[in-house]
């Protein structure tokens, strides 16, 4: 008589990753269906990025003889959210905040253009102020868009791959190091096309290395956070994913594994 019992599932390789399998969070290659908390980490992350741009940007401070764009305080929160949603939700979760953000950050910068553009009214005496902080030059948006997109991709493929190198352990390793390569790509992209030709060359690249540096310190500095928020949204989820089987381009379908 023909077996006709269907055939028993393949064990999901990312299973020998589990290094605790008492504590309620499974080692998995592919996402559940659903989420508890994906949506508002999404949320603080478009937030914090739009919020940085749009407030921190304009502004030059100067603290201890250092002078800085005050955003710089803020807008690296957005790559520690980043982290964490590689961390706990995987690539292709990460790649759909990704170009939300990025499709926040252009419609950001297109209302901005067509309000700043549009006629004041006589009794308005704002609009030279306006001007300043809302009338971005069209290399600095350009700039600030696309050292994001790419910046972003970069810090989140890294996370993703040496997560799996380091078999889940060493999280510090992979924040920082994403980091540096991430808000490498962010400053190597953003300082030449918003202000060569405009700042000296040498000073495009003294803001490039302070910048970075800056960032990755402070990516240091909010590791144990990231760990505090890594490991309460993965109990929450009940899930760790490992990347094996994920299509990393930027412009990979949302179907399956790609979230």
């Amino acid at each position: 008589m023909e077996n006709t019992s269907p055939a028993p599932a393949l064990a999901d390789p990312a299973a020998t990753f589990d290094r605790d399998p008492s504590d309620g969070i499974q080692a998995a290659s592919r996402a559940p269906t659903a989420f508890r908390y994906y949506d508002i980490v999404m949320a603080g992350f478009v937030a914090i990025l739009l919020l940085s741009n749009l407030i921190g940007a304009a502004k030059l401070s100067t603290v201890a003889g250092y002078t800085f764009g005050a955003g710089i305080l803020f807008f690296p929160v957005s790559y520690v959210i980043g982290d964490v949603l590689t961390e706990v939700y995987g690539y292709a979760k990460a790649r759909r905040v990704i170009w939300t953000g990025f499709g926040a950050l252009t419609f950001m910068a297109f209302m901005s253009f067509v309000v700043v553009a549009m006629p004041p009214a006589d009794s308005w005496t704002g609009q030279a102020a306006y001007e300043e902080v809302f009338g971005s030059t069209w290399r600095i948006v350009v700039a600030s868009i696309t050292a994001f997109w790419a910046g972003e991709f970069v810090n989140s493929f890294v996370m993703a791959k040496m997560k799996i190198l380091t078999k889940g352990r060493a999280l510090w390793s992979r924040t920082i190091g994403s980091t540096f390569v991430g808000q490498g790509v962010d400053s190597l992209i953003f300082y030449p096309i918003a202000f060569l030709g405009i700042w000296t060359t040498q000073d495009v690249l003294t803001v490039i290395v302070t910048n970075w540096a800056l960032k990755v310190l402070w990516e240091a500095a909010l590791t144990p956070v990231t760990y505090v928020v890594v490991n309460k949204l993965k109990a929450a989820e009940g899930v760790d994913l490992f990347d094996l089987d994920t299509d990393f381009s930027p412009f990979a379908s949302s179907k399956g594994n790609a979230g």
